[in-house]
């Protein structure tokens, strides 16, 4: 059974603090002495709680110039807002491009802009990296040699909770509430697939849209089927909704949410930490709002960063240190560039990684790539939240992962 949501689309203005970025200062003259960069992000829309990606990699990169930039060149990092919108997506990457004349484009956000833009980056050679998605068709390194991913597959995310699921509860019933978009038909397709004969235990699915009136209805259906497992899939705001509604059905299966809605700030605490306790999730870099990171040294450099320069609300953003993360591993794909910033190179050694770790990436979570090899990071943990941290629980993981250059 698959019940589709009704589409509302809630227009939030753009983020106070982008009149600082470089999009508001076209006029800056281009030298030899910068590196520009080029992004759009969802700074207003349906999607622009995800724009704190964008506005963590404007003030890294601020940090780098205040620090003296990279090989004696400072950083332009010109990120604009494209609604979540493809068509407007393209239209932006070509002014990047033609106009602003940017080395390349860097963490630009979501599946279908992404999708939109790969082309036409590709046939004017100008490096697509680390986009902000985790759809495999974006790393693949024969076809699209100027495109490459950063985190890690969503298709394989999905396998990992299938496979904790044939693991665990191999004669358990499933329900599963997947956001209708790209990203969750993904993660959702990842979680078949690894399920195989065991989809047969998937009593029902429920697609919904991005600001659906009818979680409620949504979340009592999922209960009145008798599933012992509930799976959701789609983004944080949404996520701390469905914990609370079923906690208030009086309900608790077990609870699997994807990475990108664990988040104690943005879901769990939210739903209610008394609600979440026991919800399991995979993930690759720390939670900035985990009580378990505060001696962390990579984490004190973080809030040491956001206080100096990334004046922002909340330091507990998962999406801004995901930014940050980003930021991070281009600027030691720079480095490695050294005086040589042709785009060639750039791509080359962004296909040259290493056992490269982000500083805030879970332990032994490492960044591997090669000339076929684009998917960076192949590697999760399984944590469970016990009402006020994320404990992890087995190995590394890396045998959900597929190399995404075949093709």
């Amino acid at each position: 059974m698959r019940v589709t949501g009704r589409l509302l689309f809630v227009l939030i203005a753009a983020l106070a603090s982008l009149g600082a970025m470089s999009e508001q200062r076209p006029d800056q003259p281009i030298s030899d002495k910068e590196i520009r960069i080029g992004n759009v992000m969802p700074y207003s829309g349906a999607l622009s709680e995800f724009g704190a990606i964008g506005q963590a990699e404007a003030a890294y990169f601020d940090m780098v110039n205040a620090r003296g930039g990279i090989n004696g060149r400072k950083i332009r990092f010109i990120t604009r807002d494209d609604n979540s919108d493809p068509t407007t997506a393209l239209e932006l990457t070509r002014n990047l491009v033609e106009t602003d004349d940017v080395h390349l484009m860097f963490g630009s956000f979501g599946t279908p802009g992404n999708l939109a833009t790969r082309w036409y980056l590709n046939e004017k050679k100008v490096p697509q990296l680390f986009v902000a998605s985790g759809d495999e068709e974006l790393s693949q390194a024969r076809a699209f040699p100027w495109t490459m991913g950063w985190q890690p597959s969503i298709r394989s995310e999905g396998r990992i909770y299938a496979n904790y699921i044939q693991a665990y509860y191999p004669r358990k019933k499933i329900v599963v509430l997947w956001q209708n978009d790209q990203f969750g038909r993904m993660l959702y397709k990842g979680i078949q697939d690894g399920l195989g004969d065991l989809n047969r235990h998937v009593l029902v699915d429920i697609a919904f849209d991005i600001g659906d009136e009818h979680l409620d209805g949504h979340v009592s259906i999922l209960k009145r089927a008798g599933a012992d497992i509930f799976v959701f899939l789609g983004v944080p705001s949404t996520a701390s909704k469905v914990i609370r509604l079923a906690a208030s059905l009086n309900w608790r299966p077990v609870f699997i949410v994807n990475d990108t809605s664990a988040s104690i700030a943005n879901a769990m605490a939210p739903a209610g930490l008394e609600n979440s306790s026991g919800v399991i999730s995979a993930a690759f870099l720390k939670d900035p709002s985990d009580p378990a990171w505060k001696d962390d040294p990579a984490m004190k450099d973080w809030f040491a960063f956001m206080d100096k320069y990334h004046h922002v609300e909340s330091t507990n953003s998962s999406a801004a240190l995901y930014g940050y993360a980003a930021a991070e591993a281009l600027t030691q794909v720079l480095k490695q560039c050294g005086d040589d910033l042709s785009r060639a190179n750039i791509m080359h050694q962004a296909a040259s990684l290493k056992g490269y770790q982000p500083s805030v990436a879970l332990p032994n979570i490492r960044m591997n790539t090669s000339p076929t090899s684009y998917l960076p990071i192949k590697q999760m943990r399984l944590v469970q939240f016990d009402g006020r941290s994320w404990q992890p629980f087995g190995e590394v993981i890396e045998t959900a992962f597929t190399e995404g250059a075949a093709r």
